[in-house]
């Protein structure tokens, strides 16, 4: 993934484990759980906790995690990914809060049934974990496949948000 050079970043330890938020001078361009697959190497990136995105994201994410808040009103950036991975992202943010769906009826949704492995691929690759609920994609079979943050932290943000099996 190719990140815009002014990204921002900060830590933050949610009650599933730390994680890294980034945001661009666009918004919220990243929230990625400390060691996950796929997350980003921040090295060239500027420490900014004061950031009012971060701070907002921050804020936003606690109050999920409390079970004040199902849904997010953050600026979002995610012009880091393919046109097909932003597709897909965008998507995902179609899932309603405790809901959950497959892999196939995902990709049935965006007009791509065939491209079942891609959307998969693009699933993982979500920059911005819980804000795009990538957690809410299934197997076919309603089983917990895959997640980038791990399955345990799948299942337990599932559970907070009371999600209904397919």
């Amino acid at each position: 993934m190719k990140h815009d050079p002014l990204t921002v970043f900060t830590a933050w330890q949610s009650p599933l484990g730390a994680m890294t938020l980034a945001a661009t001078p666009r918004g919220l361009s990243g929230v990625w759980f400390d060691g996950q697959r796929h997350g980003p190497d921040a090295s060239s990136w500027r420490h900014d906790p004061a950031h009012p995105v971060l701070q907002a994201a921050i804020q936003q994410l606690g109050e999920y995690f409390a079970g004040r808040r199902t849904t997010f009103d953050l600026p979002l950036d995610l012009q880091a990914g393919t046109p097909f991975q932003q597709q897909v992202w965008q998507a995902l943010l179609r899932i309603a809060p405790g809901a959950t769906t497959s892999y196939g009826s995902l990709s049935a949704a965006i007009g791509k049934p065939a491209a079942v492995r891609a959307l998969g691929a693009a699933v993982g690759r979500n920059p911005v974990s819980i804000v795009v609920p990538c957690h809410r994609v299934l197997g076919a079979d309603g089983s917990l496949t895959g997640y980038a943050g791990g399955l345990e932290r799948k299942t337990a943000l599932l559970s907070l948000e009371g999600a209904t099996p397919l």
